[in-house]
């Protein structure tokens, strides 16, 4: 048998972060090979045509910017821009028999909180609480793209005693009810601990706080953008990159074994082709750390589940609102809340956790083509055509092991049904249709994720996320394994999760010994 090729650096996966790390070492004179075992790049981070003969290109898994560094963008020479929602968020609600809610971003901001609490108190807190977290993005976001650092030195920078405490030291639901007194308020602060978490407010084990921390201090402002053109043209921005510094990406190409001496390592490769072997000097794996033991033949780690329902949507039009205050147009610019009051989101964790989908689902809606019509062909975009992607809380994954297609079914006809309660008319009576005459809407619940994208239990952060900070087992930039020329470039790397490119970065930094 002919000695294997041989490169610097062997990545496992193309997505996101793969490609990250791939254009570091490529753009540092590395020879690089990426192996991709889909017949395209990108991971969770592609755009695609879900609906048969519909010219309408959706985020269809990750969909939103936040902690993607400045930095990645600039040091690779990204062709890719982000663009700013117009509005935060609206929660809508009935009070006193009438439809009304919060809708947060603009200048209407602060008649919004006094209208619906009847006082200034609420927005006095809002303005504190988030004037408190904007400061600790300020100071930790920067470190994410840094080695890793201690415990101590990480207080002492963000330099507040009382944002330590509330943030990384007792359950979040304490800060939320110590700031905020109204329900739905509280509510809406409470969902950034829950996005992808499977986590009571009080959870002793800050699972909520750590969920609830990488999603305030992105950017450094915990903004939340819009990708142009789909999230899809980040990575293929970022392949474009990676090809022009030299390396080398090979799709349809499956890792399927990881040997390694410690200096110098062989993988296995299924391809269209057959099997063959490849050499490295390291190797770097863009997947779970499920995966990873899978690759070396290694003790799994404990086992991930994911807790989310995924639904994209294509329209004819926005629906009409409840709420007459609120143009639909503003309220699916941002994150439109449905069923997330505090006490519903309690009483939806509860039912989770018994073994039973939530009686009132809670999720979140936003309209991508509002911000960034270039998605949508030209005819779609001149009709009003618009785009919803809703992302569902608390539905773990055990709760379709029994029967995952009737219980999407069941599960999604609740969750719109809680949409349409704060409808003027059915979403359904919305839906664009597609070249076969049916409705344009996918649903996808974790147990789909982990059958298309191999994520562990459909965990969209591949394991629980984990503070940004050193301890005795993360070495020193978040991503080293047992193994010392492998590393672990994937979400579920320390400082993880989300599209970052942030442990892609960290993997070729620690490769490159710097």
């Amino acid at each position: 048998m002919p000695a294997p090729d041989t490169y610097d650096a062997v990545i496992v996966g193309g997505g996101h972060n793969g490609l990250v790390a791939a254009a570091y070492l490529a753009r540092a004179g590395q020879s690089v090979l990426v192996l991709e075992r889909l017949g395209t790049t990108g991971g969770a981070a592609v755009s695609t045509r879900p609906f048969d003969g519909i010219d309408a290109r959706l985020s269809r898994y990750s969909y939103l910017v936040s902690l993607l560094p400045q930095k990645i963008v600039r040091d690779l020479g990204l062709d890719f821009a982000v663009r700013k929602r117009t509005v935060s968020s609206y929660t809508p609600t009935v009070r006193g028999g009438r439809a009304t809610g919060l809708l947060v971003g603009g200048d209407t901001t602060r008649e919004s909180f006094a209208a619906l609490t009847g006082g200034e108190r609420e927005y006095a807190a809002w303005q504190r609480f988030y004037g408190m977290t904007q400061q600790v993005a300020e100071r930790v976001f920067p470190t994410l793209t840094e080695p890793l650092p201690s415990r101590d030195a990480l207080r002492d920078r963000i330099g507040d005693p009382d944002a330590w405490r509330m943030l990384f030291e007792e359950p979040i639901g304490v800060a939320v009810e110590e700031n905020f007194a109204d329900d739905l308020v509280r509510g809406v602060v409470l969902t950034d601990a829950l996005i992808g978490t499977f986590a009571d407010a009080h959870d002793p084990s800050l699972l909520q706080n750590r969920c609830f921390l990488y999603h305030v201090i992105g950017g450094g402002t915990g903004d939340w953008d819009v990708p142009v053109g789909g999230m899809g043209a980040l990575t293929d921005a970022l392949a474009q990159a990676a090809r022009a510094a030299g390396a080398e990406i090979r799709v349809r190409h499956e890792a399927t074994r990881l040997e390694t001496d410690g200096t110098r390592a062989e993988v296995t490769v299924r391809s269209p082709d057959g099997e063959h072997r490849v050499a490295a000097r390291r190797v770097l794996v863009n997947a779970s750390p499920q995966a990873l033991a899978a690759l070396l033949g290694d003790e799994p780690p404990a086992p991930a589940e994911g807790a989310q329902l995924k639904v994209n949507m294509l329209l004819r039009r926005l629906p009409r609102l409840r709420d007459r205050s609120v143009d639909p147009r503003q309220a699916f610019a941002g994150t439109f809340h449905i069923a997330e009051g505090y006490g519903q989101l309690a009483d939806a964790y509860r039912d989770a956790a018994s073994g039973r989908l939530p009686a009132a689902p809670p999720s979140e809606i936003y309209c991508h083509s509002l911000t960034d019509p270039s998605i949508l062909g030209p005819d779609l975009a001149a009709r009003g055509y618009q785009t919803l992607t809703l992302f569902g809380l608390h539905t773990p994954a055990r709760l379709f092991a029994t029967d995952n297609e009737a219980t999407r079914a069941a599960l999604l006809k609740a969750t719109l049904a809680e949409l349409d309660a704060h409808l003027d008319e059915p979403i359904a009576d919305c839906l664009a249709v597609d070249g076969n005459g049916e409705p344009c809407i996918e649903a996808k619940t974790p147990l789909d994720l982990e059958r298309d994208l191999r994520l562990p239990g459909g965990h969209i952060f591949h394991r629980d996320l984990a503070f940004p900070y050193a301890t005795e087992s993360t070495g020193r930039w978040g991503v080293e394994t047992a193994h010392a020329n492998v590393l672990l470039c994937g979400a579920g790397a320390v400082r993880g999760g989300g599209v970052s490119g942030v442990p892609g970065h960290n993997a070729a930094m620690a490769a490159l010994g710097r």
